[in-house]
């Protein structure tokens, strides 16, 4: 059957994955400008509504006309070739776009060069749209202050509304974004929870890659060894091929030297719907204690799909680090370390050039700046401790972890991953090691999701698949071969722009 575009461009993008896309454009029926223009004309019906969108790419038409005409002249890069892709607010771009992390101290802040992400990307033939909204400082400023609110762009809405749905996780935006189709995908960082827990509540598949996968030069730092960037999309396949185009070890970023001969440029070769006959998946019932009755059908559910389609499960796996507790001053020593190199490297165009000086703009400009307070910043500020005391507790929890999470119950179990709720801590546990996480739609509550006012409203929730390092390949075929099996994604209401 041919490709027909039989609706308006902007209805008719609504869902599209990048494979359709490339062909629409590859045929000659909409152009990388259309596109462009399709996604800004959604942008402004949905926005309004969501707060998704922190700003647009001034210079998107300009781009996007240039790669039409280098379709036309020496052909297509490859699968990115043309699509709008949306950044979250703490990644990089040297253009006309800011960088503040959610912040109105860096709301003028041009970054000095682009990111490792942004770079690849821009390689990859992708229109950098615009940034995204998410929560200040990715959610490293106040304890008070809730998902997906910054002091730049206000409070981001989840579109599956109605009201203020629990966002969840820094990179709300971007899944808000990517949920109410505003792009073909967006990017998001992570460095416990927040990639995988947005993508959990807005019925997308988000991939946290192993640390090290994708650089972290040019992202707003908060943790060494816990961030990365990573997709957040609507399909499994979308979020291979993005992922893809992210990888490559990068000077800068010296973590990355570890994923020589373990990266892949191409992921889409492990969408792979004949992986689940075989596969073996731990069920760690410690993670599922929370789960309210809806929430348990929804995970008990999944299980049995996979299930269905031939994989084995290895019930309620004992797991005793899972009760271990984050450790505060680990992140906190590796946040102030790492912001202070951030701000110092930026140039006049920002407020800010140290976290003391951060956190003196937020005392000055308290009304706009501190809705929510600072004691995050000023805790991190005030952390008091060595670097080899930095360096002995990091090392004493990974080889626990070693001993008895992740890697003891993949190795003792035979396991291939496991399998968790959305809202799970388990994904804190491979946090902690720098370890990948993929989630995939899984149903939707009706009263299991609690809102900003602690009431229960409705609201998708996702299945996680966690692994160990570098296990990308085998997360990637078994969320696949359950979406594939499920086709749990059902898109958001329509809404109108008031």
């Amino acid at each position: 059957m041919s490709l027909t575009i039989s609706k308006p461009l902007h209805e008719w993008i609504a869902e599209a994955d990048i494979h359709t896309l490339q062909s629409a454009m590859e045929a000659g029926l909409v152009s990388s400008e259309e596109l462009v223009q399709a996604y800004m004309e959604r942008i402004e019906r949905w926005n309004p509504r969501i707060n998704a969108i922190l700003e647009l790419n001034p210079d998107a038409e300009n781009i996007a006309r240039e790669l039409d005409a280098e379709r036309l002249g020496r052909g297509s890069r490859g699968p990115l070739h043309g699509i709008p892709i949306l950044l979250k607010d703490n990644i990089d771009t040297h253009d006309r776009m800011h960088t503040s992390a959610g912040s109105v101290a860096l709301a003028h802040s041009i970054a000095p060069e682009d990111s490792f992400v942004a770079k690849k990307l821009r390689e990859a033939g992708a229109v950098l749209l615009g940034k995204t909204n998410m929560t200040e400082w990715s959610n490293f400023m106040s304890w008070n202050m809730p998902a997906g609110y910054s002091s730049r762009g206000g409070q981001v809405f989840n579109p599956y509304g109605p009201g203020e749905v629990f966002v969840n996780g820094s990179s709300s935006g971007s899944a808000a974004a990517a949920a109410a189709s505003l792009a073909a995908a967006a990017i998001g960082t992570e460095t416990a929870g927040s990639i995988v827990g947005p993508a959990s509540q807005h019925a997308l598949v988000g991939i946290k890659p192993t640390v090290g996968l994708v650089s972290r030069s040019g992202v707003i730092p908060i943790s060494s060894n816990q961030d990365t960037a990573g997709p957040l999309a609507r399909t499994v396949a979308d979020a291979a091929i993005l992922l893809g185009a992210l990888t490559g070890v990068d000077e800068r970023d010296s973590r990355t030297r570890e994923s020589s001969g373990l990266f892949h440029r191409d992921y889409t070769p492990f969408l792979d719907e004949t992986f689940l006959p075989g596969a073996r998946i731990g069920i760690p019932r410690a993670f599922y204690e929370h789960l309210d009755e809806e929430r348990l059908a929804i995970m008990e559910g999944a299980i049995a799909a996979l299930r269905n389609e031939g994989a084995t499960i290895v019930d309620d796996l004992p797991l005793p680090v899972s009760t271990d507790n984050w450790n505060g001053n680990i992140v906190g020593y590796e946040f102030k370390r790492g912001i202070d190199r951030y701000l110092s490297l930026l140039g006049p165009s920002a407020s800010v050039h140290s976290l003391e000086e951060l956190i003196a703009f937020n005392e000055a400009h308290a009304e706009h700046a501190l809705r929510y307070g600072q004691n995050v910043l000023t805790d991190s500020q005030a952390v008091d401790m060595t670097e080899e005391e930095y360096e002995r507790e990091q090392a004493a929890y990974k080889e626990k972890a070693r001993r008895e999470g992740i890697d003891y119950l993949i190795r003792h179990y035979r396991l291939d991953a496991l399998l968790l709720p959305g809202d799970a801590d388990g994904k804190y546990m491979a946090a902690r090691m720098g370890y990948p996480l993929i989630c995939v739609p899984a149903g939707y509550s009706e009263r299991g999701i609690i809102d900003s006012d602690g009431d229960p409203t409705k609201g998708p929730f996702g299945v996680i698949f966690s692994g160990g390092a570098y296990s990308e390949p085998t997360l990637i075929k078994l969320a696949y071969g359950f979406e594939q099996a499920t086709r749990h994604r059902v898109p958001p209401p329509a809404i109108d722009s008031e």
